[in-house]
């Protein structure tokens, strides 16, 4: 599963570093739509950040893009499949607070307002999340996440991402889709 998952992740990284976009919803989607990207698995740990961090950069934030990836890769890797069920946290808010603290080169021995403020965003998505309830869905908390995200650093390091109404393109493709519990779910289906 390690090679399967690299290979993926460096497919990814390839398709995404040169997007220009500063939607970050929109960049996810669109990498979601490659069939090397499932409807649900451990890419999205690599995914959510990734699309994050091309974002933030689009849209102004002072980063490498290049070694910031490489550095989410790594830090993605670590992460098991099932995190939500299995661990009790989401992949998806995971890959952001790791995009955070690659931004702000944060790590356990920071004592700087960073290090609180991620942990503040990650936990604040988390109850957000267990107030919808499962089953999975990587796609809803991409986009519950990221969203949120995007909000979280307009408001405190001024970076303003594009973002626009949000409408899953994907219960289709999603046996347990909770449908109207979920925020994003397209009624029209």
């Amino acid at each position: 599963m390690t090679n399967i998952l690299d290979e993926k992740y460096g497919l990814i990284q390839n398709e995404i570093i040169n997007t220009l976009s500063k939607n970050p919803i929109d960049i996810v989607k669109s990498m979601m739509k490659k069939d090397f990207v499932s409807m649900h698995g451990p890419e999205h740990h690599y995914l959510d950040g990734a699309s994050f961090l091309v974002a933030y950069k689009n849209s102004g934030g002072e980063i490498d893009l290049s070694s910031a990836l490489v550095e989410l890769r790594e830090r993605a890797m670590k992460m098991p499949g099932a995190m939500c069920g299995q661990w009790g946290i989401c992949g998806s808010i995971a890959s952001i607070g790791a995009a955070l603290s690659i931004i702000h080169k944060t790590g356990p021995l920071s004592s700087d307002d960073f290090y609180k403020q991620h942990m503040e965003y990650t936990s604040s998505v988390l109850a957000l999340m267990s107030k919808i309830g499962g089953p999975r869905c990587c796609k809803r908390n991409a986009f519950l996440s990221i969203f949120e995200a995007a909000k979280y650093v307009k408001e405190k390091y001024g970076i303003n991402m594009e973002i626009n109404n949000i409408e899953c393109e994907f219960s289709k493709l999603n046996q347990q889709c909770i449908k109207d519990r979920c925020p994003f779910y397209k009624r029209r289906w």
